[in-house]
């Protein structure tokens, strides 16, 4: 048989179609993305986990953020390929600190499941301030889970770290002189200390909503939402057009100041409500969401190499959450899995 050259091309390339094929639906969800969304479940008309992950993957999410080791969610994980950010709860912190209670949690929560889902950071606590009661637990619980992943041989695949919020900076503005205040120093450098040493990433939740409606006077809203035309607030070199950037490299300076200047931060959640107080809109947050999503694919002014590994929070309206009304208002589906926003991730 005369073999020319485009008979052996097709006869070599078409096993190599064909894994293309059986692997497309692991590629869509495990490419250059930087968005996954944070798994609220505090509702009573939520979708059965089972339903939420097809949900992530029919949408090509490819990251989802839980807030508890629920084991309905990590069977439902199971072969899906979603990578997963698991927190550990404050109220679960003090009893962390016995070094056979971290190893009996990553042995129940994590081992069992660990072979064919992917799990990819422990928060351990979210948002503890330093006046907490919490405060003083928060470093022995993270070193407790960082030695039982170790011991679990899963500490290439796992990073431990924890979760913060935007108050414990000051000066927090502008971003060049950002620190940790001298409240919360004492507190954080000692648990960054022990995050570099281990390679993890810090998590901070920036929520540029809050900022707006804290300091309407001072923050315009198309500064909140990345519509502003131009650069707002010029810092040396470096200028911002929005203040979810300005944030994010307020705590990259803190960082610095900290003595972890090469510290990666994960962005564990960001949202803006649809409804329940001023400038929660679903036109808003539907224009929030969006430019998010396309932002985070590329870095900041101080940190420009690179995507922002970024959670929107969240992925449902959650009508049993405390505080107040916004709190039940930042999902980016409805309980019954319409989406309130046209958003394409991946």
């Amino acid at each position: 048989m005369d073999f020319s050259y485009s008979t052996l091309k097709n006869t070599f390339m078409a096993p190599i179609l064909l894994l293309l094929v059986l692997f497309m639906p692991a590629l869509q969800i495990t490419g250059a993305q930087s968005a996954g969304v944070c798994y609220g479940r505090n509702g009573d008309n939520l979708p059965s986990d089972t339903e939420v992950v097809d949900l992530y993957k029919s949408n090509g999410i490819g990251r989802m953020r839980i807030y508890e080791p629920n084991q309905a969610t990590l069977e439902a994980l199971r072969g899906s390929n979603i990578e997963l950010m698991v927190t550990i709860l404050n109220n679960n912190l003090q009893a962390l600190t016995d070094a056979a209670a971290a190893t009996d949690w990553v042995q129940k929560n994590v081992q069992p499941y660990s072979a064919d889902a992917k799990f990819k950071y422990i928060a351990v606590g979210n948002e503890v301030h330093p006046d907490a009661a919490e405060a003083q637990y928060l470093l022995p619980a993270i070193q407790n889970i960082q030695n039982a992943v170790t011991a679990a041989n899963l500490q290439g695949q796992i990073k431990v770290s924890t979760a913060i919020d935007t108050t414990l900076l000051d000066p927090s503005f502008p971003p060049s002189d950002g620190a940790f205040s001298s409240a919360a120093n004492s507190f954080i450098t000692p648990i960054i200390t022990f995050l570099g040493n281990n390679g993890a990433p810090l998590l901070v939740n920036i929520y540029p909503y809050f900022a707006y409606i804290g300091d309407p006077a001072n923050i315009k809203l198309e500064y909140a939402l990345f519509t502003s035309p131009g650069v707002v607030v010029q810092d040396g070199s470096n200028g911002y057009q929005n203040i979810f950037d300005a944030i994010l490299d307020t705590h990259y300076s803190a960082l610095e100041k900290a003595g972890a200047s090469n510290m990666a931060i994960v962005v564990s959640e960001s949202g803006w409500p649809s409804e329940g107080s001023d400038a929660a809109t679903n036109g808003n947050a539907g224009t929030y969401y969006s430019n998010l999503i396309n932002h985070v694919k590329t870095g900041t002014p101080k940190r420009p190499n690179g995507a922002i590994e970024t959670y929107l929070f969240a992925m449902f309206d959650e009508n049993l959450k405390d505080g107040a009304e916004i709190e039940k208002h930042f999902g980016i589906f409805s309980p019954n899995k319409q989406p309130k926003y046209q958003l394409t991730f991946g």
